[in-house]
């Protein structure tokens, strides 16, 4: 098992379930205060006992326990670990969905969270999933993303439940917060950390629009159907995504209507 320590609190073990959609694999965090003898532990990854094994055994090795299991969204890569692990650990498991909860305790946009005098704040930021959700790490001037911004590549809008008209806003939201310097890293939910808050989100932002542009183009061009804009704009990406790149479009063609641009 290797433990990355990208920031002073927060602590990364890496899921194996590596595929084109997951990257190396589910990035599983492990967040505490220095001193603290209370961790948490956020989206503990799929049900693999070697891992969830390994991720409570980091959490002993720095001399704490798990508080709190907290779940970015219901993904099976990200939650599907969730009950077992709560079990191994003595945890509970909060999310947004009541569905995925264990215990009496969820979460909702704005609550902050304090385990052992470490502060967590809960950022709404649906649009991958209705039930996504961001965490800000204050002390560390970081956020964890979970599938909203990835450490590489762009994300998926999980249409029918996944909107983009949200998923613009969860982005303007998470850039604003960069620019107010209150985060600069990024710890996302796959791939690797990123040091440029602010850049990235920038550039999914604008990829977004570029996306939009091709989709809308696409269309008057006379592919009408999701499949066919996903083989006229996404040509040059890997055919393994093209299923998930077609949630995508239905997405975009959505918020394309409800703009009047189509």
């Amino acid at each position: 098992m290797t433990v990355q320590q990208p920031t002073e609190r927060a602590a990364l073990v890496l899921a194996p379930n590596p595929s084109p959609m997951t990257l190396e694999g589910t990035n599983t965090w492990i967040v505490a205060e220095p001193g603290s003898t209370q961790a948490v532990v956020i989206d503990p990854g799929p049900l693999h006992e070697g891992h969830l094994a390994a991720v409570l055994a980091a959490v002993e090795a720095r001399g704490c326990r798990v508080a709190a299991t907290l779940l970015t969204h219901g993904h099976t890569d990200h939650a599907e670990g969730a009950a077992r692990f709560a079990e191994l650990s003595g945890s509970g498991v909060r999310a947004l969905d009541p569905s995925l909860r264990l215990g009496e305790e969820g979460l909702t946009d704005g609550d902050v969270l304090t385990y052992g005098g470490m502060e967590l704040r809960v950022v709404g930021t649906p649009g991958h999933t209705s039930d996504s959700l961001c965490f800000t790490l204050p002390a560390d001037g970081a956020v964890l993303t979970g599938d909203t911004v990835l450490g590489r590549g762009t994300t998926v809008v999980a249409h029918p439940d996944g909107r983009l008209g949200d998923y613009l806003d969860s982005l303007r939201r998470l850039r604003a917060l960069a620019q107010e310097r209150d985060v600069t890293t990024i710890l996302p939910g796959h791939g690797p950390v990123l040091t440029d808050a602010l850049g990235a989100v920038e550039y999914y932002l604008s990829h977004r629009e570029s996306r939009l542009a091709q989709v809308a183009a696409a269309v008057a061009a006379g592919h009408t159907t999701p499949a066919a804009v996903v083989a006229h704009v996404y040509a040059d990406v890997d055919h393994a995504l093209w299923p998930a790149a077609e949630w995508s479009v239905r997405a975009q063609l959505e918020y394309l209507r409800e703009q009047g641009a189509l």
